[in-house]
């Protein structure tokens, strides 16, 4: 069947291109992509370099690789990415990303940050979870507000909200160049870090979710891109992947400086216990009280951006599989759902993700994979099977080991992790599944290639008898 015609058939303008751009970015980058790499900084230390390359693989390339899979797919969602294993795979897939990076985790921590590292340290004490109800009721309210007219989705992210984070975050590297408190390469590493700092950093880059936001937000990028005229699949999927590369590059860029950052905090705090903490530690220290403020103004307007398009993305999504509940509806559902979990607290929350994050994040890195190599095999499923299936359990196992004590030290928790280390190669650097997932890929892929050989062996033998 022939491409749908371009409803502009002129090539888009920088202006477009940087509009589009200014979306994605405004989408990717949220609360954790503030904290987390100030928090790797200060625990790699002297090893910040390696620790960066590890950390930019998953929390940059990873999502760029997910802009491309949703473009080589021609694919409009989470759902797509995960049809070649037949849509009772794909309806589950698309449910548990958007439960993770919207209700349950992603979306009220974008809440949660700003409120803890911004708005708590400039009250009482007292009036702590009075101040996070109000304030997730304000910031949820306003996030429903600004995607209740999908078309305003652009506009809101892209030409008013992000500008605003930008000129913010910026002044505050300006100060930290001009007057660094230390030397990054001078400083203490954690244990951890010492023997595996690429892989550690590959690990937090998990935490910002951003590959698993990457194909939630294929639906509002695709419906953006539309917007613009560009409604023939292949000439879409070429904005969409040119304006990826844009706002990942972006991204790395300031997660580099970031990571060095939170390494030099280490001349004048020790390592803290989480990015947000940090993070107010390091505006504190330039700017003093008035830092606060202007933490409280920055962390907000990025984290409302990604909550807009994680809104959004679910109910596009939900509403496009479950059409008998209209957009707004979902929109509404998405906004209470996650105003109800932020006030469970930042901690909670980061708890309960990680073993959610270790499950999803191999599934998500192979199906990603998969989906930009796809022209290759014919999006086979054969071999998405092989793949999928061989990722499983190596998946499963992470989800035990990094569950909160109640469960990982169980008599039940200590036996799978001991079975895990001793038959799974790289499990204790959290990267069992890579073995069995190329072993499926290998077994996949002999199958596809080897079909034809099969039938004409099968045809010549037909044929004798």
């Amino acid at each position: 069947m022939r491409d749908l015609q371009d409803l502009n058939p002129n090539p888009l303008s920088k202006k477009d291109y940087f509009i589009v751009s200014s979306m994605l970015f405004g989408l990717f980058f949220g609360a954790g992509n503030l904290i987390f790499p100030i928090h790797l900084g200060q625990l790699a230390g002297s090893h910040w370099v390696l620790a960066t390359v590890g950390f930019l693989v998953t929390a940059v390339l990873l999502p760029l690789l997910s802009v491309l899979a949703v473009s080589v797919t021609r694919s409009e969602g989470v759902y797509d990415i995960g049809k070649p294993l037949g849509p009772v795979f794909a309806l589950a897939f698309m449910v548990l990303i958007h439960a993770t990076i919207g209700p349950l985790f992603g979306t009220p921590r974008t809440a949660t940050v700003p409120f803890t590292v911004g708005i708590q340290p400039m009250i009482p004490a007292s009036w702590a979870h009075v101040g996070l109800l109000l304030f997730s009721a304000v910031f949820f309210g306003l996030a429903f507000l600004i995607s209740f007219r999908e078309s305003n989705i652009m506009t809101s992210v892209g030409k008013v909200l992000n500008p605003v984070f930008l000129l913010l975050l910026f002044s505050v590297f300006l100060l930290a160049f001009l007057n660094p408190m230390g030397h990054a390469a001078g400083q203490a590493t954690t244990a951890a870090y010492k023997h595996a700092s690429f892989f550690n950093g590959f690990l937090q880059g998990y935490n910002t979710m951003d590959a698993l936001a990457g194909l939630a937000f294929g639906v509002t990028v695709v419906t953006a891109v539309r917007q613009l005229g560009k409604t023939k699949p292949s000439s879409n999927a070429k904005v969409t992947a040119k304006a990826g590369l844009f706002a990942t590059s972006a991204i790395g860029f300031i997660y580099v400086v970031l990571i060095w950052i939170g390494a030099t905090t280490l001349s004048t705090y020790r390592p803290s216990v989480d990015g947000g903490v940090a993070f107010n530690q390091l505006v504190t220290y330039y700017l003093g009280g008035f830092g606060h403020a202007l933490l409280a103004t920055l962390i907000t307007v990025t984290c409302l951006t990604t909550a807009v398009g994680l809104v959004a993305a679910f109910a596009q999504d939900f509403h496009k599989h479950f059409s008998k509940v209209s957009y707004r509806t979902w929109l509404g559902f998405m906004c209470c759902a996650s105003f109800v979990t932020a006030n469970f607290g930042l901690d909670q929350i980061i708890l309960w993700s990680t073993p959610m994050l270790m499950f999803l994040y191999p599934f998500a890195m192979v199906l990603i994979l998969l989906s930009v190599f796809s022209p290759l095999f014919h999006r086979d499923p054969v071999v998405y099977g092989f793949v999928v299936g061989f990722t499983t359990v190596p998946a499963l196992l992470d989800m035990v080991s990094a569950f909160p004590p109640v469960v990982s030290q169980s008599a039940f928790g200590q036996a799978l992790t001991a079975f895990q280390h001793s038959v799974l190669p790289f499990a204790n650097l959290g990267m069992d599944w890579v073995v069995p997932a190329a072993a499926g890929a290998v077994l996949g892929l002999g199958l596809h290639f080897l079909k034809p050989v099969f039938g004409r062996a099968r045809q010549t033998t037909s044929e004798h008898d």
